[in-house]
């Protein structure tokens, strides 16, 4: 009986794990057989792998092939195995040298005619082959742009079973990678807040949570402007640093989101639509735990429009993601841990007509429907969300005076990159970026409280107030102060946090800058 063995990665969440792929040839009928906890896709292979190499005229071992994934107890999901299992029977049948298999990772699904097709997820496998020691890895040809983006990787596409026979054979073809398709349009791109005419408020609203990254909730009328400031939020945050950047781009590349443009610089986006299932949202799958909106939306935003037309247990799923900045997607045999560090942006119509509190207009729904349309968004959410902005719709008069100007998407993201630049000089030490992201203890011992806590103590002792409130309060005053410039957040700032917290109209917004 002859042996070989390969390299190949097993995903768990955005974690990897090096499996190794052993073949073995000889002691029974010309079959093949795969062991090592393997799913549907991955025992398909037999099929695959075998119709491949005949297509290429390599022959395949007219004796039992067995293929092990080690270690067993790990649960592999995928078809990226396939070149794995290929060069570890072709090394076993002593078509080249298994030695050259020994620092080699090698990801890629066969097709039956030999050609190697893309597969999801390449970008975290490499970096777990990277972190393991392997120098190595063969991939797609047409995802050689997105293993090159791996530092301390030497790299290799391949396009068929013939260019990998090729590489193993130290005889590699020329690296021409294929032509990326000209990349999507990203759903914010373009979107300017001038745009927006009018609602100051709100834009001011928006900004602050920018530059704090601060959960926002904003309801009012249909046609205020919810769904238009909602995607121009992305435009006013600063780009991803480095280590954000990879952390993005290899949750879109586990998603199967292609990185035609290299890695991710911008904050994402994503806005599911209200019928999207639990699963879609929140991540999982009936084979293998995917990411869902909230990991895709990490280091980026959550936009829900028409919140209270989501289903309940979709909205409830987002309290523990909100606080822990990560979502555990349970299995009976493993755990996959995604990240979820996203900024939360809800919109809602105060009642289904949407003429609910909306002056001049009528509404044509009962009492009842609209107490149930409000309580569909539970008191713990809301509870979670920093601002609460309600739009009203423009006057005549006022909507002819926005028309004559307003800033530009530019001016309001140089601010909000200012701010962001004093929270990290002030957050250093401790590890955090802003203010958002301050817990309550450390935002309590480490950070002087504002001027003017009374207002605080004042609102706890109404009742208007709940300890987490509290906490809420105290970052988004000294985000507002971050825009202003000063190095202790004054009465005033913590006057305009709180009605910013609570839903009430700020005045005039010169007031609140100052």
């Amino acid at each position: 009986m002859s042996t070989a063995r390969a390299y190949s990665v097993a995903l768990v969440g955005v974690e990897g794990a090096i499996v190794e792929v052993e073949a073995a040839i000889g002691g029974g009928l010309p079959r093949m057989v795969i062991v090592g906890l393997a799913d549907a896709a991955l025992a398909e292979a037999r099929e695959r792998c075998r119709a491949a190499v005949h297509s290429k005229g390599l022959g395949w071992p007219a004796q039992l092939v067995t293929v092990n994934l080690s270690p067993a107890t790990l649960p592999k999901a995928g078809s990226h195995f396939d070149l794995a299992i290929v060069s570890s029977v072709c090394a076993a049948a002593e078509r080249f040298d298994p030695a050259v298999l020994d620092d080699l990772v090698l990801l890629g699904e066969l097709g039956l005619d030999g050609r190697v097709r893309p597969v999801r997820g390449l970008l975290p496998a490499l970096l777990a082959a990277v972190a393991a020691g392997f120098g190595t890895a063969i991939v797609p040809a047409a995802q050689y742009r997105e293993a090159q983006l791996v530092e301390g990787l030497t790299v290799w596409g391949v396009a068929d079973l013939l260019d990998l026979v090729a590489v193993l054979l130290g005889n590699p073809p020329d690296q021409h990678p294929a032509a990326e398709p000209e990349a999507e349009a990203q759903p914010t791109a373009g979107k300017d807040l001038i745009d927006v005419v009018g609602q100051l408020e709100a834009k001011w609203a928006l900004e602050v949570a920018a530059a704090g990254r601060h959960h926002l909730f904003m309801h009012g009328p249909p046609g205020v402007g919810k769904t238009l400031l909602a995607e121009r939020l992305p435009g006013i945050l600063p780009d991803l640093d480095a280590s954000e950047s990879l952390e993005v781009s290899a949750i879109h590349s586990l998603a199967g989101l292609p990185l035609h443009d290299g890695l991710i610089r911008r904050p994402p986006y994503a806005d599911p639509h209200h019928s999207a299932s639990l699963a879609s949202v929140v991540g999982g799958g009936a084979r293998m735990a995917l990411p869902g909106s909230i990991s895709r939306a990490h280091r980026g935003v959550l936009f829900l429009d028409e919140a209270p037309e989501f289903p309940p247990r979709v909205i409830e799923a987002l309290r523990v993601p909100l606080e822990s900045g990560r979502v555990v997607l349970g299995r009976a045999m493993v755990h996959a841990v995604y990240p979820a560090s996203f900024q939360l942006v809800l919109a809602a119509n105060p009642c289904p007509c949407g003429n609910a509190v909306t002056r001049g207009a009528q509404c044509r729904c009962a009492p009842m429907a609209v107490r149930r349309y409000a309580e569909r968004i539970s008191g713990p959410i809301l509870d979670r969300i920093d601002i609460h902005h309600h739009l009203t719709p423009m006057s005549r008069a006022y909507l002819k005076a926005a028309q004559a100007g307003g800033e530009p998407t530019a001016v309001v993201a140089a601010r909000v990159a200012e701010a962001r630049a004093r929270q990290r000089r002030r957050l250093a030490e401790h590890g955090w970026r802003t203010n958002g992201e301050v817990p309550g203890p450390a935002l309590r011992r480490l950070l002087p409280l504002p001027r003017g806590i009374e207002l605080v103590d004042e609102a706890v002792t109404r009742g208007l107030l709940s300890a987490r409130g509290v906490d809420k309060v105290v970052r988004l005053a000294w985000t507002i102060g971050d825009l202003a410039g000063v190095d202790r957040p004054t009465r005033d700032h913590l006057h305009t946090a709180l009605a910013m917290r609570r839903g009430e109209q700020l005045g005039v917004m010169s007031d609140a800058r100052a």
